[in-house]
């Protein structure tokens, strides 16, 4: 064997080059924090102080721009805290993190603390493909966040730390057969269902619109004893943007609807959670309808908590494309009767 004349400083700089290419450091994308400026909604209707809309009462809302770039586009969120701290995702690729401030009568004034960090890989690099991360749905229990995309069609879970999350720690099996999904309307909600009810704590997640021959959207139920594909009933043009589960176990969807003649609209449908089980077709009746003449924009998550004197509330956020055409909303409404 040949001995390596070369200086030993020389080969010390050497085998940490070799190191250095050989191992690639894990890289954490910045969190970026955010000013957000809200302007209060007080009326949902245009023109009109009513605030009874079918079972529900808009309780208020806003609408909402920031000066940096990357705000916007928000596709999914839950609340960690009811009606206060919550989690987002966008379609571009951004987990979104804040917190809802109120006014003394307990509607929504605007947003604090609120941050956005991109989505990263297997080595900790955001790719920002918006092929590989436009997140649609998000579903939260503890510290594991539940998150759908689209494009490239996957259901992964995630490990919530705000400010440092992190890659993928497993995908799960969507059941639905691949070939039935449509790469840009894939599953745009992912939900969990109550602990105590019949599909026991499941997570369910249903298409936007990959629709089966009968025109029905795919939906399954991932894990439990009601594990298995169903579909949901799709009706009038309406496409299924997000949902969130009720107490008593029923679903509620937010639809959206877009044609050049009447412009966007947004509905809200209950479906009876007996409905949802393998094999069955999932339906349930409208609560309401709204379109240009109420404060929407293109309206794509929906979340449900309990306020502290046992109110059923709904919240919805709004996707504005990053067009200077739409706008970031967030509206709130009591479900009366519950």
């Amino acid at each position: 064997m040949r001995a390596d004349l070369r200086p030993l400083g020389l080969r010390l700089l050497l085998v940490a080059l070799t190191l250095a290419i050989a191992i690639p450091v894990k890289a954490q994308e910045p969190s970026i924090p955010m000013a957000v400026n809200a302007v209060p909604i007080r009326h949902f209707a245009v023109g009109s102080h009513d605030k009874r809309f079918g079972p529900l009462e808009f309780v208020g809302g806003l609408s909402m721009t920031s000066p940096v770039d990357h705000f916007g586009a928000f596709s999914s969120f839950r609340f960690i805290s009811p009606g206060t701290e919550f989690i987002g995702v966008s379609d571009t690729g951004f987990w979104f993190f804040g917190t809802v401030t109120r006014d003394a009568e307990g509607r929504p004034a605007g947003f604090a603390e609120f941050s956005m960090q991109p989505m990263v890989d297997g080595d900790g690099n955001s790719t920002r493909e918006k092929w590989t991360t436009d997140a649609e749905g998000i579903a939260v229990r503890g510290d594991l966040a539940t998150v759908s995309f689209e494009r490239v069609q996957r259901i992964a879970e995630f490990e919530i730390e705000r400010d440092a999350m992190g890659a993928a720690i497993r995908d799960l099996d969507y059941l639905v057969p691949r070939e039935e999904l449509r790469s840009n309307r894939g599953f745009e909600t992912i939900a969990y269902a109550p602990p105590g009810g019949r599909l026991e704590g499941a997570r369910v997640i249903v298409a936007e619109r990959s629709i089966d021959e009968d025109g029905n959207c795919f939906a399954a139920i991932l894990e439990g004893p009601m594990k298995g594909v169903f579909t949901v009933a799709r009706s009038e043009g309406f496409d299924i943007t997000d949902g969130a589960f009720l107490p008593d176990g029923d679903l509620l969807l937010l639809e959206r609807r877009f044609t050049f003649a009447s412009g966007v609209a947004l509905r809200i449908r209950r479906i009876d959670g007996a409905t949802i089980a393998p094999g069955s077709v999932a339906d349930g009746p409208v609560l309401f309808t709204a379109g240009m003449d109420h404060q929407i924009d293109n309206m794509e998550a929906l979340d449900v908590w309990q306020r502290a004197d046992g109110a059923t509330m709904v919240s919805l956020m709004s996707d504005d494309n990053h067009s200077l055409l739409q706008r970031n909303l967030y509206l709130e409404f009591r479900l009366l009767g519950e």
